[in-house]
């Protein structure tokens, strides 16, 4: 009976796009619905293949590929149910930051849109006419995006707080980073800085002028040095709690520049890559072959995934993120809205939704385009060459020649929609993040 419902929809859903299916053919579709390693539907349109294939000669006769290196590229085209163009769509390849697809879904899956990291602020001594007469104790929680900014209010609250020495040290522990700078002994030397507003240096008053004016300048002299230990003093005495932005706003920033530190801590707080491997795949519905990582970056071309497991899993964020009134341009960049990070100087059909990957000699790209003709056409394009700009440049020839094709849509689907008041620039440096626990 359910898969009676579900192929009945189906093939009203391509009747509605003027494609007649058969029974058989739309409980193949459902069959794929449930299990996407098989096999689509066939699109009877041949446009979307012979535009691929076009694609391809062109990256021959502009030497961007040899001829006997067409395997060494993948493309995967759909819409819905229906498979519009398959190049080496299931053989895994180096996808670069794509890779960050899948951290993202394991991320999101695992911890939901307002999870929020904790630092928490110790001392092992009391505080004594504003002196601490002991250790400030930084344990970390995994923050991919804990930053000056950040720091900065940190030393405010204890400023607030009454602390404004620190007799003994600056003391390390847990999954701390700063800046992005992962190695504690460095990310702890930055924040001892930041804390005392007359040691900054040019980068640290740079970010200060852009928090909201009036914003106090902190002060904590921190007598010691900086010590990175394993475990925690059992004798501390917490201070404060702070509060990470919201997994939403860090997945849409590591998205957004591309950031690998963020993706690799939040690899780490789901379990290493393996996990995201593993689980990824599971979510999406394809065969752990399709998706092998060495990281949850992207970086180095081991990593490798298929064009059709990265069309895979940005479907399933999309539906975790509907779920939570959600969608996918709330995680990623969207062609023509967003105008910051890695769609910059890019020529992406407008409302695009899209992630893009770069190394030395990989470019990619995938995404939801929204189109006329086709609802939404989801695609993965994986080129590896020494010419990563001129892989670019092609891409978005590709998406424009299937723009043209498929025609631009009347109005924007709201399901692709950004939400504005999610998708403003972070909050940093807000001090309604850090929660006091202890009061005089």
């Amino acid at each position: 009976m359910l898969e009676l419902l579900g192929s009945g929809l189906i093939a009203l859903w391509l009747g509605k796009a003027g494609i007649q299916i058969n029974t058989i053919d739309a409980i193949d579709a459902l069959a794929w619905q449930i299990n996407p390693s098989l096999v689509l539907a066939s699109d009877p349109n041949p446009s979307g293949n012979t535009t691929v294939q076009e694609y391809l000669k062109k990256l021959i006769t502009s030497k961007l590929i040899a001829d006997n290196l067409k395997e060494n590229q993948g493309i995967w085209i759909q819409s819905g149910p229906m498979l519009m163009a398959n190049h080496q769509g299931t053989t895994p390849l180096p996808a670069a930051s794509l890779t960050k697809i899948a951290t993202s879904l394991v991320a999101f899956k695992t911890w939901g849109p307002d999870h929020q990291f904790e630092t928490l602020v110790s001392a092992t001594g009391p505080v004594v006419n504003g002196v601490l007469q002991g250790d400030l104790v930084i344990t970390g929680g995994g923050d991919p995006m804990f930053v000056w900014e950040e720091a900065i209010a940190l030393g405010n609250t204890l400023n607030q707080m009454g602390i404004k020495q620190v007799k003994g040290n600056l003391v390390i522990s847990g999954n701390f980073a700063m800046n992005f700078q992962r190695y504690p002994l460095l990310a702890g030397q930055m924040l001892k800085q930041a804390l005392n507003d007359t040691t900054w240096n040019r980068s640290v008053i740079f970010h200060y002028s852009t928090m909201p004016k009036g914003t106090p300048k902190p002060q904590v002299i921190i007598a010691g040095t900086v010590k990175v230990e394993a475990q925690s003093n059992p004798q501390q005495t917490l201070l404060l709690r702070h509060r990470s932005l919201p997994l939403q706003q860090l997945i849409k920033e590591m998205n957004v520049f591309s950031n690998n530190d963020m993706a690799e801590m939040l690899a780490e707080s789901v379990g290493g890559f393996n996990v995201v491997q593993s689980t990824a795949a599971s979510i999406a519905g394809v065969p752990q072959s399709e998706i092998q990582l060495i990281n949850g970056s992207g970086l180095g071309p081991e990593n490798r995934i298929s064009p059709r497991a990265i069309c895979a899993m940005f479907m399933a964020l999309e539906r975790e993120a509907v779920a939570h009134q959600m969608n996918l341009a709330d995680l990623f960049l969207t062609s023509g809205l967003d105008h910051r990070g890695t769609i910059h100087r890019r020529h992406i059909p407008a409302a695009t939704v899209i992630k893009t990957g770069t190394l030395h000699d990989v470019s990619s790209l995938a995404g939801v385009m929204p189109t006329r003709d086709r609802g939404l056409v989801w695609f993965a394009i994986l080129n590896r060459g020494t010419n990563p700009a001129g892989f670019r440049s092609e891409q978005d020839k590709l998406l424009q020649s299937l723009m043209k094709q498929l025609q631009i849509p009347l109005a924007i689907p709201t399901f692709i929609t950004p939400h504005l008041a999610m998708n403003s620039l972070p909050n940093l440096g807000a001090t309604s993040r850090n929660e006091i626990l202890l009061r005089n």
